[in-house]
């Protein structure tokens, strides 16, 4: 495939916002159709909530559906396997299985016809194009490689069907190796979590003599945890591998990647209004919420064009806030930060706090810190009247009689900045675990 321009990889990305939803309407009318002929799972729920597929027309009409919740996925999962009740193609139609990293529960899996292949293709060339990537440029691949995820063989596929030449390396295969490999082929692309390509960063001068900044990287590609859209971890990677950094959001439910930043870098847009249906909700109410610039909630997602495992109101979880609604670039959909999930947000004494946004209030007191933390949890639920516990590492070079300078400083820029009070626990630098080929996990659970 070539893109459609200079800028945008598909027409489709730059429609008026009229035309896009006149298209998304005859899409979706298409996909309820589908569902209502091939889906057992559909076929059920419609009967149970007394919904008439025929009357489904547009995409306003959604606010009538019942969502779909992981929990029913994971049932229907259990009740037919491999792939479920809700698997709507036939299985010599299917060519690919992917599994998602299972770490709110036991892994998702998702079937793929090949035309799902193509499907997912086409929303992640949309997003990597926007991401700053080009036919022609090489890529190190330090996503997870194996286990099934959709950071592995899914991203390899959307870079083929870009014209990008990817070197699989592979998380798991340690900053050695992909140090190594940067080193000696010098690609000028790269595309992992946050976290740990600031890891491979920091480790660059001990493993090849040189810093990361001096390797060759042009554009990086960043996803799979919320992060790199705080202005502190941009930076920092910006600044370890002189490069720019944007982001880029997907879900293995729904597909690989599907929302992209533009060179603006100050959002991810909605590429495929032909390809899915986003909506933003009230995470507590499931009412819809308008997407105008400053509005929060939580993403559900109905897929479109989908066969093997395609899903309508699926709830992600995944909590965001909208940075705008038109842009410079000239593509027509509205952008979005991830804060994090609804299911990992935390109350303290009534305070809604998301994990990510104390990673960048610790990151900013580098280098005093090494930016790693951890929320050591100590209650049931997510609810807590108590201050919360917080795990900081303070640097290697940091001299004992600032310790409790650092600890007071972090303590009163949480309570500043997120009018929550903690109790903050300073430990030696590398005491905390490193991030590698899965997500980094900023809540940890003691026993309550």
């Amino acid at each position: 495939m070539k893109p459609a321009s200079a800028t945008h990889w598909s027409a489709v990305e730059i429609l008026p916002a009229a035309q896009a939803r006149r298209l998304q309407d005859e899409r979706l009318r298409e996909q309820i159709a589908y569902l209502a002929r091939h889906s057992a799972f559909y076929q059920a729920k419609f009967a149970e909530h007394g919904v008439d597929p025929n009357v489904v027309h547009t995409v306003d009409d959604l606010a009538d559906l019942p969502f779909t919740e992981k929990q029913e996925l994971r049932d229907s999962l259990a009740a037919n396997p491999p792939l479920g009740l809700h698997v709507a193609a036939a299985d010599d139609e299917i060519v690919q299985i992917q599994a998602s990293s299972g770490t709110t529960g036991s892994p998702s899996y998702v079937g793929l016809t090949a035309s799902d292949i193509t499907t997912w293709c086409e929303l992640g060339a949309r997003a990597l194009y926007a991401n700053g990537f080009r036919p022609g440029d090489r890529l190190l691949h330090a996503f997870g490689m194996s286990k099934g995820f959709v950071g592995g063989l899914p991203v390899v596929q959307i870079l083929q069907y870009m014209g990008i030449l990817d070197i699989p390396i592979g998380a798991e295969a340690g900053a050695d190796r992909l140090l190594r490999v940067q080193a000696d082929q010098r690609p000028n692309a790269l595309i992992g979590t946050p976290h740990f390509l600031a890891h491979l960063a920091e480790q660059a001068p001990s493993i090849v003599g040189r810093e990361a900044r001096e390797l060759g990287v042009r554009a990086i590609s960043v996803g799979g945890e919320p992060g790199a859209g705080l202005p502190s971890v941009r930076e920092n990677l910006e600044s370890l591998w002189g490069a720019s950094v944007r982001e880029m959001l997907g879900g293995t439910d729904i597909a690989c990647t599907y929302w992209g930043e533009c060179e603006q870098a100050d959002g991810m847009h909605f590429l495929s209004p032909d390809l899915m249906i986003a909506e933003l909700i009230n995470p507590d109410t499931g009412e819809r919420i308008e997407p105008v610039d400053g509005a929060h909630g939580e993403l559900v997602y109905t897929a479109l064009r989908r066969q093997a495992s395609p899903l309508l109101r699926f709830r992600t979880r995944d909590h965001v806030v909208v940075t705008g609604t038109d842009c410079s670039c000239g593509r027509t959909g509205y952008k979005v930060r991830c804060v994090g999930r609804t299911d990992d947000m935390l109350i303290v004494r009534g305070i809604n706090v998301f994990p990510s946004a104390i990673k960048d209030l610790v990151l900013g007191l580098a280098p005093a810190t090494t930016g790693e933390m951890r929320i050591r949890v100590d209650f049931t639920g997510h609810s807590t009247q108590r201050p919360l516990p917080l795990v900081v590492e303070h640097a290697a070079d940091l001299e004992p009689y600032r310790h409790d300078e650092l600890r007071i400083a972090i303590e009163e820029r949480v309570r500043s900045a997120l009018n929550v009070k903690s109790v903050v626990e300073l430990v030696p630098a590398g005491t905390l675990k490193r991030p590698d080929h899965v997500k980094v996990a900023l809540i940890e659970r003691v026993g309550a």
